[in-house]
């Protein structure tokens, strides 16, 4: 038995989908399960709940072999600890009382960087992986750049106005990558059960790019001028406020981006197995024209 957690998010839904084909018995947790599709719904085996609530967790993970950890941050959360580890504190508790003998998570790049200590939502997801280390579970977290769809978040700007905005540096080139890729790596391990032990897998798309770059490249591939503007972390940070984020939130998605735009992503060296295939062009050709298009 395989549980997925957030499996109607973005990487959590494309999961389950690559389970699903491989004839995988799965599990998720969902807090609305109405948001699955009906499809889905009818091969899966639905726990109705929030995975941070521990008799959901407890009664999710019992008969489970391998669980995919994926924590949804809250934008309302008093800190990003409380949103990270706290949140994850169940589910560690449950690993250990249930016996499940392997985890895969998505978390973020940067432990072997100074920048990680006061990176954000970065620091709080390198500490959730150290508590769901010390369970003792055989351990594989996958570590992310930014991702390609989030993007997404910006369509209405980008369709209206021809930009979107970012307070890292327009020419810094960085790993970016697409959560289809992130959602084949982790299916293949959930699949997988002869590995052992813990370790960091990076996920980095197929090269570093700049957003003035990704401007480019959206310019020719929607075949209307698009613009990157780079704009201060206090505006950043007020936009999120804005968005009804808490200060705490706001600000470690401010400190998360200036840790980037210091090199936070830069720390893992680049090879054939952390290099994943879909491009930045690729991907604007798959999801952010037709989304744009409606």
């Amino acid at each position: 038995m395989i549980v997925v957690t957030a499996p109607t998010g973005q990487i959590g839904q494309q999961v389950v989908r690559n389970l699903l084909k491989q004839d995988a018995s799965v599990r998720v947790i969902a807090r609305d399960p109405s948001k699955l599709p009906s499809r889905i719904r009818s091969k899966v085996d639905v726990i109705e709940g929030s995975h941070a609530t521990p008799e959901i967790v407890k009664r999710a993970f019992d008969g489970a072999e391998t669980v995919f950890w994926l924590v949804p941050a809250d934008e309302k959360a008093d800190s990003v600890i409380a949103a990270y580890v706290d949140f994850s504190r169940p589910a560690a508790a449950a690993l250990k009382a249930n016996r499940v003998k392997r985890v895969v998570s998505v978390t973020a790049l940067g432990r072997n960087t100074p920048l990680a200590a006061n990176a954000g939502y970065v620091t709080g997801s390198l500490a959730m992986d150290d508590l769901i280390a010390s369970t003792g579970v055989d351990f594989r977290a996958l570590t992310m750049p930014s991702f390609m769809d989030n993007l997404l978040m910006q369509a209405a700007s980008i369709k209206s106005q021809g930009m979107f905005f970012s307070p890292i540096s327009g020419d810094l080139k960085l790993p970016s990558c697409a959560t289809r890729d992130i959602a084949t790596v982790a299916s293949r391990l959930l699949l997988d059960p002869n590995w052992h032990g813990r370790e960091e897998l990076a996920v980095l798309g197929p090269e570093n790019i700049s957003f003035n770059d990704m401007a480019e490249t959206m310019s020719d591939v929607l075949g209307n001028p698009v613009r990157f503007q780079q704009i201060p972390f206090e505006a950043y940070k007020a936009r999120f406020l804005q968005f009804g984020f808490s200060e705490a939130m706001a600000q470690g998605m401010t400190d998360m981006a200036r840790a980037k735009d210091r090199g936070l992503d830069l720390g893992v060296e680049r090879t054939s197995e952390n290099t994943t295939p879909t491009s930045f062009r690729q991907w604007c050709q798959d999801v952010l024209r037709p989304t744009l298009l409606g």
